[in-house]
């Protein structure tokens, strides 16, 4: 696997990239996207083997993982969204697959709905964002915060100071990862700490403050509407964090006619619970594109 730092809005980028050897890649490239909190160390169990017969590529998105975390950059959805589309054709400049988790899931439907044919396929695990009829409610760290004290409270400096010191303590990334694992042999301390170690950086502090509004941007619906690639829907349907069998039937409403779903018993991060199954999902998914 080689790791690259690459250049967005003039903020370095963490990017990693790793392709079949000798190098004779099948079919469309792939773009991989963590969500709130995490980083392409998510992609861990899923690099290698997609890398067997694709060109697989991760990033962490500005403010989050290795990538680097300004003060004076308006985080959300569109942020991302344009992160995203400025990789596929700076850095890869093929027609490429683009699969997200969570929050990543939203900014990788948003960047295929902008890059139109230059999307292979969008594949969405578990993702966020909101609906048009949907009043938007906090999902993830933010549901997790408002658990755990007032809403009003929350907009204090202060309040959320102490909240993020609390939620980045090694114990309490540990038991909010049990929480949405349902099998939990994976939240091993190296998940852990990849998830620790970029809440130390300079700046962390200001992109958690952003939790309670992000992803902006977009509806989920209106961006359906636009989306002219492919679309998987990966489920982990026993998700507690966005009520993932309500969720479901929402995205059913909603999403092309032609999308494909496939449903495992596991969490908010399939991807890295079963890793598993969901490789069997995405390289049969892509396998029938050509």
């Amino acid at each position: 696997m080689e790791t690259f730092t690459w250049s967005h809005l003039g903020h370095p980028v963490h990017t990693v990239r790793q392709g079949p050897q000798p190098s004779n890649p099948l079919g469309p490239a792939l773009l991989l996207v963590h969500g709130f909190g995490a980083s392409t160390d998510h992609w861990r169990y899923n690099i290698p083997v997609l890398a067997e017969r694709h060109d697989v590529h991760a990033l962490d998105l500005l403010g989050f993982g290795r990538s680097a975390k300004p003060g004076d950059l308006a985080y959300g959805g569109a942020l991302w969204r344009d992160q995203l589309v400025a990789y596929v054709r700076e850095r890869i400049g093929r027609p490429t697959v683009i699969a997200g988790n969570s929050l990543g899931g939203f900014a990788a439907l948003a960047a295929g709905a902008v890059l139109q044919q230059e999307c292979a396929g969008v594949v969405l695990l578990n993702a966020a964002g909101p609906f048009s009829d949907e009043q938007k409610a906090p999902k993830g760290w933010a549901a997790v915060a408002r658990q755990s004290i007032g809403g009003a409270l929350l907009k204090s400096p202060v309040v959320q100071r102490v909240l993020f010191e609390n939620l980045r303590r090694p114990a309490t990334i540990r038991r909010t990862l049990r929480q949405v694992y349902v099998d939990q042999t994976n939240v091993d301390e190296w998940l852990v700490e990849s998830i620790r170690r970029p809440s130390l950086d300079p700046g962390a502090f200001g992109v958690f403050r952003t939790v309670f509004d992000i992803p902006r941007g977009q509806p989920l619906d209106e961006l359906f509407a636009e989306l002219t690639a492919p679309l998987l829907l990966l489920w982990g349907i026993r998700d507690p964090w966005i009520n993932a069998p309500g969720r479901r039937a929402t995205f059913q409403r909603h999403a092309p006619k032609a999308t494909t779903e496939v449903v495992l018993e596991a969490g908010h991060c399939p991807h890295d619970e079963v890793p598993d199954q969901v490789n069997a999902a995405l390289l049969d998914w892509i396998a029938q594109l050509s």
